[in-house]
């Protein structure tokens, strides 16, 4: 079996806000855009690498879903805890610098970590942990 992974998925609170910050800081390639307002599904993903993409998706919308969960989704969204991503690139310096100059929130600054990598993170505009690794 030979599989890879096509889409990791996150959650958006201002589809706007999001594309930009995917868009923009991270200069991402939007691959597709559907529907309008905040029911948006926002597909993403680093440019020359089509396989690979990021779905910005509007949270708790599932019909299964109670209000109680919705409740706890919108908390932990709030606090940073639902999602997160790990990227990594061959220039950390360079990345954080490009994430930041665009205003993102730093919740890292570029770091030594005992388990061996080097990273950074950043909270994307719906409080997603976005974590950048150096490749080794």
């Amino acid at each position: 079996m030979d599989l890879t992974i096509h889409t990791a998925s996150l959650p958006h609170t201002d589809p706007d806000a999001s594309l930009a910050f995917y868009r923009d800081a991270l200069g991402f390639e939007v691959r597709q855009d559907v529907g309008t307002g905040a029911m948006r599904w926002i597909t993403v993903g680093p440019s020359g690498q089509p396989g690979t993409s990021i779905l910005l998706a509007p949270p708790a919308v599932d019909p299964g879903i109670t209000e109680d969960e919705r409740r706890t989704i919108a908390e932990m969204m709030a606090k940073g805890t639902y999602g997160w991503i790990m990227l990594d690139s061959d220039d950390l310096d360079a990345a954080f610098e490009q994430v930041q100059a665009s205003g993102a929130e730093v919740m890292q600054e570029p770091a030594d970590q005992p388990y061996g990598v080097r990273d950074c993170a950043f909270r994307d505009p719906a409080g997603n942990t976005v974590r950048i690794q150096q490749r080794s």
